[in-house]
Parts: structure tokens; C-alpha cells; sequence
């Protein structure tokens, strides 16, 4: 199997799994997590992420990939956590309100972790 097909569940089970006081991660935290080397470590972690949203979004589950966030910024996902969230049709258009709905996913994710 390849990194990107292997990747994906990877990442789900590290976060599955993860002391809930470590969450969320960062990217480069869920990269050295997972012992990448580079090259594009941060890449690869960002499209399994997208993977494991698809996956999600496919089973009717809350977004384990709302675990991760950026370092830079508010402690948000990187844009392209909330393009996708809004092409799969899980969180709004508008800029203005994924932010809160990011918050109430992490709280869905967690309850389903319970």
C-alpha cells in the first residue's frame, strides 16, 4: 500500500486514540506524531486529513480532521479544512460563521469519542 492510501488511517487512529487534553494537535505535532520525514510532511498530513473527511462526511461522522489545527492564526484549521467542509456540504459558504460551526464539530467529534 501506498503512503497516501495507509496515511489516512493512520492519522484517524492517532487522533482516535490521543489523551483528549492533547487536542487538538497542530499539523507539524500530527506529522511528528506520526514519525513523517520530509519531504511535503505537512502536505501529506493536509491530504490525509482531506481523506479522512471524505470518509466522514461519506458515513454521516462528525470530522476527526477538526482535531488538527494551524499554528499560525487563531488555533483554526487551514483554509483548506473549511473549503472542503463546504464543498462536502457540512459547513457554510460564508467565512464569517465556520468558525463557530468549526467549534461545535470539535464538540461532535468528542462526544463521538466518548
Amino acid at each position: 500500500m501506498t503512503d497516501a492510501q495507509l496515511l489516512p488511517a493512520q492519522v484517524r487512529q492517532l487522533l482516535e486514540t490521543a489523551p483528549r487534553q492533547t487536542l487538538p494537535l497542530t499539523y507539524q505535532q500530527l506529522a511528528e506524531a506520526l514519525a513523517l520525514q520530509p519531504p511535503r510532511t505537512i502536505q501529506r498530513v493536509a491530504q490525509a486529513l482531506e481523506s479522512t473527511m471524505r470518509e466522514d462526511a461519506q458515513h454521516g461522522r462528525p470530522f476527526i480532521a477538526a482535531m488538527v489545527v494551524s499554528r499560525r492564526g487563531e488555533g483554526l484549521p487551514a483554509q483548506g479544512f473549511f473549503d472542503l467542509a463546504v464543498d462536502l456540504g457540512r459547513f457554510p459558504a460564508e467565512p464569517s460563521r465556520q468558525a463557530e460551526v468549526w467549534r461545535q464539530e470539535v464538540e461532535r467529534v468528542l462526544v463521538a469519542m466518548a
